[in-house]
């Protein structure tokens, strides 16, 4: 009797595993078009998600925003499901409507495969289409900052490289983090240091650097906008103390960093700003520059100053030539093009706007330009010399056009941080330029201007 009981329990166990698998295949067959209409919705709404999808990504970027890596690979992965897998349920659903034994009957196991696969893409798709709820779909990376292959108007003379090496030892010295660089205006400071930080960005002495511009207004909101923008970072603080705070939290997260900042004319309170240093922040080391050593020595208190001082002769005429053209060689040009070279003191600034004036121009306009640089100039501006005066002055009167003209003077207005659209606006509301009809008129001219000027 016991053995009769095992042989049927034996049957009843087999019978149970062979028959489950058929009721199975049977549910397949019996939901084929469910199975596959499911999956056919599903794909369709996997191709909405991936449009609305794709469209934040192309927005995002148009803002220059980064896209989160999450993202790409969701969207990577849709196009590939897709293309490849649910496109072949697709096509296998139409050989799976063919019939067999010369057409009498279907094809009941291509079509349980079918449904097979079907329900089994569907549950990928479903799987995807609950990745796509993305709490956000890029970032706003920081700028990378100075790493450009060369600075604009750095020439590496002598004089300026014995600088410049001296400045790059004191920042690898670990008991100096406050360094000045000082000298007349004109004289090429803003270039040196900008060298200095593409130097130090691209031979990994910091993590990061960057630099803002101070100048004689001061404005410690403006300085701590220029460095927050360069770090990503962005303000919800309406006070300065809170931004202060919020800077100094963000700067304390660089290991490594350089703080440069240009052009100084009194006294900066570091802490106003936000800048740690010192025991504050040991990895952050600040280059200041500025027309007075006083400024710097006992209102700064920098530990290390570098003096930025003329270029020699040799070194000024070597400037010159390259601004001016192979013409200052000419045998009837060449004597009078070292005498206005020499006018020019040796100040960079000078050589290059004067050189850069009488490129391609005559004898005569050589000799009245000397005679004007000659001439002793009237005017009086604190950290100007009057030969730099002299230099700018003749510079502006060789502008091409009136239009030119407007355009340096209202840049000059605008200052370092002048943007395009605040220059557009004055443009079109004085109606300095004439002939022009809409917005896009006006802002192409404005960039031919800027495109086309010698003092750019």
């Amino acid at each position: 009797m016991e053995i009769v009981i095992g042989i049927l329990s034996f049957i009843a166990t087999a019978a149970k595993y062979a028959i489950s698998p058929i009721k199975n295949h049977i549910k397949y067959l019996s939901n084929n078009e469910n199975q596959v209409q499911t999956l056919k919705n599903q794909a369709e709404s996997l191709k909405d998600a991936r449009e609305r999808v794709q469209h934040s990504v192309d927005a995002a970027k148009r803002n220059g925003e980064e896209i989160e890596h999450d993202v790409d690979n969701w969207l990577t992965k849709v196009d590939k499901k897709i293309a490849e897998e649910v496109e072949k349920v697709m096509q296998d659903e139409e050989k799976a409507k063919k019939k067999c034994f010369i057409g009498l009957c279907p094809n009941l196991w291509t079509r349980c495969k079918l449904n097979m696969k079907a329900e089994e893409e569907a549950k990928a798709v479903a799987e995807l289409l609950e990745q796509a709820k993305f709490d956000r779909v890029s970032f706003r990376a920081a700028p990378h900052g100075i790493i450009a292959a060369s600075v604009k108007g750095f020439e590496e003379f002598e004089s300026r490289t014995l600088v410049l090496n001296g400045i790059m030892e004191a920042l690898k010295d670990a008991s100096i983090n406050l360094i000045g660089v000082h000298g007349v205006g004109g004289i090429g400071k803003t270039t040196l240091v900008k060298e200095v930080a593409r130097q130090v960005k691209e031979g990994k002495l910091f993590d990061s650097v960057v630099v803002a511009t101070v100048t004689q207004t001061l404005d410690v909101k403006g300085i701590q906008d220029q460095i927050a923008d360069l770090l990503g970072l962005r303000f919800e603080e309406q006070s300065m103390v809170g931004r202060a705070l919020r800077l100094q939290e963000r700067l304390k997260k660089e290991k490594k960093i350089l703080v440069v900042l240009d052009d100084i004319w009194a006294r900066l309170d570091l802490e106003e700003v936000g800048i740690p240093f010192g025991n504050e922040h040991e990895g952050c080391k600040i280059l200041l520059t500025s027309r007075d050593l006083n400024i710097l020595s006992r209102g700064m208190d920098t530990q290390k100053n570098f003096a930025v001082g003329l270029l020699n002769e040799e070194e000024a005429w070597d400037l010159f030539k390259k601004m001016a053209g192979d013409c200052v060689e000419s045998c009837d040009l060449q004597a009078t093009a070292i005498e206005v070279a020499k006018k020019c003191a040796g100040l960079p600034i000078a050589i290059a706007t004067v050189a850069r004036a009488l490129r391609n121009k005559s004898l005569f306009e050589w000799k009245s330009a000397l005679c004007e640089l000659k001439r002793p100039s009237s005017r009086d501006f604190k950290g100007v010399t009057a030969g730099v005066y002299s230099a700018i002055e003749l510079s502006y009167n060789y502008l091409e056009s009136e239009e030119v003209k407007l355009t340096f003077l209202l840049c000059s207005f605008l200052g370092h941080n002048g943007l395009i659209e605040d220059l557009l606006k004055y443009i079109i509301g004085l109606g300095l330029f004439h002939g022009l009809h809409t917005i896009e008129e006006a802002r192409n001219r404005v960039l031919t201007v800027i495109q086309d000027s010698h003092w750019r």
